[in-house]
């Protein structure tokens, strides 16, 4: 039972729709309706502007720590269950049931979520992640090559082998969930960051 509830608990605060309830406050209405469809910072940026962006990508992050803080709390700090609330909070932001299980494709929230769980292998990878879009303005390059990092790192860095396996299915969602934006990678379509729907 302390498992399922930090793992319940860790899906409910990732699930919570950050960027839609924000784009609702600044009047964009259903931002699954606007520019990509996504509820994450950058369709945000795109659709609502700046500060809206901001206040999503921090709070996706925020959601993030916070669930795996509450699933380790919950499940009495056992690396096995923290792991598993790491990959539950991502899950929800992706599948979240506030949304009939739609969502974003859980970046900024498996970066708050990796931060609490294997810090030294998320700060190099936020770092991947600002060289990689700031240098070629691909977002989603950027996401990829920053998610791919963490379970090499988690795995360089020592962390238990549970800790390193949820690093691993939790890239996985990632890159999962960037399989269009691979496409458009592949063809040379996908949009640099700045660029707006045409």
């Amino acid at each position: 039972m302390t498992t399922l509830a930090a793992v319940v608990a860790a899906y409910l605060i990732g699930a919570v729709p950050v960027g839609f309830l924000i784009a609702r406050a600044f009047g964009i209405g259903d931002i699954r309706r606007q520019g990509s469809g996504n509820i994450g910072a950058t369709n945000v940026l795109r659709t609502a502007g700046r500060l809206p962006a901001l206040l999503t990508l921090v709070g996706d992050i925020a959601k993030g720590y916070l669930a795996v803080a509450a699933g380790g709390v919950l499940g009495g700090a056992a690396p096995e269950i923290t792991a598993a609330a790491a990959v539950a909070a991502i899950v929800g932001n992706c599948w979240s049931v506030f949304l009939l299980f739609r969502g974003g494709k859980g970046v900024a929230t498996g970066l708050g979520a990796f931060l609490k769980l294997v810090p030294l292998a998320a700060l190099p990878a936020a770092v991947t992640w600002l060289a990689v879009t700031l240098t070629f303005r691909y977002v989603s390059l950027g996401s990829l090559l920053a998610a791919l990092c963490v379970p090499l790192g988690a795995l360089l860095f020592g962390y238990p082998p549970a800790t390193v396996a949820a690093c691993v299915v939790a890239t996985a969602v990632v890159v999962l969930r960037h399989h269009e934006n691979i496409a458009r990678l592949l063809a040379g379509t996908e949009r640099r960051l700045g660029e707006r729907r045409a």
